[in-house]
């Protein structure tokens, strides 16, 4: 029986620990320093927003860890000696290993501005950083926030739940431009400023003035304008949290680097979750995966190979999910923000600006590629089983009833979208209209 120590309790660390257990009677240990259980970490805007407390964001009740014979360690490890297989916590306690897991996640992105470590300016990463916010609310009036991703948009979303004044700064040209094609994107920038956003693109950040107390007062920005507020969100991105790792025979670059079977340089230590990077990437996918689905697959992949079989990671077809507003957004397979040579796609947007389709097929075979969705459900396993399976645009669109979830209200969209693909594809791919009645009702919200 092998002791396996886990270092880190998010989705990748926590989904090692359940899978060995189904797998294995080894001794598992997870020690973290965030929080004493394991939580949804994008729960967080619902605490803030009223809608959950911090005990509803925990996934398994307290006996789940004694009865599973999980072990949990609330501390932070300041040093790690491989050659003797040991950990040094911050406590003083030392904890010997086996099989060690460094699943430690990521941190928010600093770039050095000044004035960046002044009170009032932080990310929204983990349970601090809530707790920082929510400390400081009641002092704020305007909020100046930093980035044009997933989480910028959160955090305007709960602050502006708290009746705040809130300016939004993107440097790209089109918001959350290294994912998004740019029709999306101005949906989205319309729809966010619907919302009282003073979203500004093509603008950045220059530096974080602070007041004689050491609290943030103002930014300005590149073009010299300076906008006066009481608190800055730099979410402009995360990187892996290795520093503590520096300075060891363990091969780092911008994460811990492993192989396909999530093993580093030093036997017996693995890597996953968003401070792993693949030194040979699978093939369209990103050295470094900081997704929460690809955390929960690389965990139980990795329990496979601590418990005797040696497994590879394949995470299949990229999807993703996520939530602008009251927008829900999903994408299956590859829908890039640049079209690729060779590449065909269709973009349907409906009148009301709400709710959007965007397909991508190759012109030569007319495979389907990829879709991304706004404001309408559809259902994973359908796309990831004609991704799997190959299948032609024509055969996408002419079973899409199979993708759809069962409302007990919906509206028909696609009659639009199918008359708009066959308006600009007469020549090639073509939709039968017998087929129409048969094409997917979307859900209206």
């Amino acid at each position: 029986m092998s002791k396996i120590v886990i270092i880190g309790n998010g989705i990748s660390g926590i989904s090692t620990a359940r899978h060995i257990r189904k797998r294995s009677n080894d001794e598992i240990v997870v020690i973290s320093a965030e929080s004493k259980y394991h939580y949804s970490r994008t729960a967080l805007m619902y605490i803030y927003m009223g809608h959950m407390t911090q005990v509803h964001t925990q996934a398994y009740e307290p006996h789940f860890w004694e009865k599973n014979r999980i072990s949990l360690v609330h501390d932070f490890v300041e040093s790690i000696q491989y050659e003797h297989k040991v950990l040094e916590l911050k406590s003083g306690t030392k904890i010997s290993y086996d099989k060690l897991v460094l699943a430690v996640g990521s941190k928010s992105n600093m770039f050095g501005w000044p004035g960046q470590d002044l009170e009032g300016v932080q990310g929204l990463y983990g349970l601090q950083d809530l707790n920082a916010l929510e400390a400081m609310t009641d002092s704020i009036e305007h909020a100046v926030i930093i980035g044009g991703g997933l989480i910028g948009i959160e955090l305007c979303e709960m602050l502006l739940s708290r009746g705040k004044k809130v300016t939004f700064l993107v440097r790209e040209k089109w918001f959350w431009k290294n994912v998004l094609p740019e029709q999306e994107a101005r949906m989205l920038e319309r729809h966010i400023r619907s919302h009282h956003v003073n979203l500004v693109m093509g603008e950045e950040l220059e530096e974080i003035i602070g007041n004689e107390k050491g609290q943030a007062c103002a930014i300005k920005t590149k073009s010299g304008e300076e906008i006066a507020c009481q608190f800055v969100g730099l979410t402009v991105g995360v990187s892996p949290n290795i520093d503590f790792l520096k300075g060891s025979d363990l091969s780092l670059e911008r994460g811990v680097l492993i192989n396909q079977f999530f093993e580093t340089n030093i036997p017996d230590v693995y890597s996953i979750g968003d401070c792993a990077q693949f030194s040979e990437p699978i093939f369209g996918r990103r050295p470094i995966e900081q997704v929460w689905y690809t955390g929960r697959i690389m965990g139980e992949t990795l329990a496979k190979t601590l418990t005797g079989n040696r497994t590879a990671y394949q995470p299949g077809f990229w999807f993703n999910s996520a939530k602008f507003f009251d927008i829900e957004y999903q994408t299956y397979g590859t829908v890039l923000s640049q079209r690729l040579e060779g590449e065909k796609d269709l973009y349907w947007e409906s009148d009301d600006g709400l709710k959007a389709i965007h397909i991508v097929w190759e012109v030569e075979t007319g495979k389907f590629k990829g879709i991304n969705s706004f404001g309408i459900r559809l259902r994973h396993e359908f796309f990831n089983k004609y991704l799997e399976e190959q299948k032609t645009i024509t055969e996408v669109l002419s079973h899409l009833m199979d993708a759809k979830f069962d409302p007990e209200f919906y509206t028909n969209y696609l009659d639009q979208f199918i008359l708009q693909f066959n308006q600009q594809n007469a020549t090639q791919i073509r939709v039968k209209k017998k087929n129409w009645s048969r094409i997917l009702k979307f859900i209206k919200y």
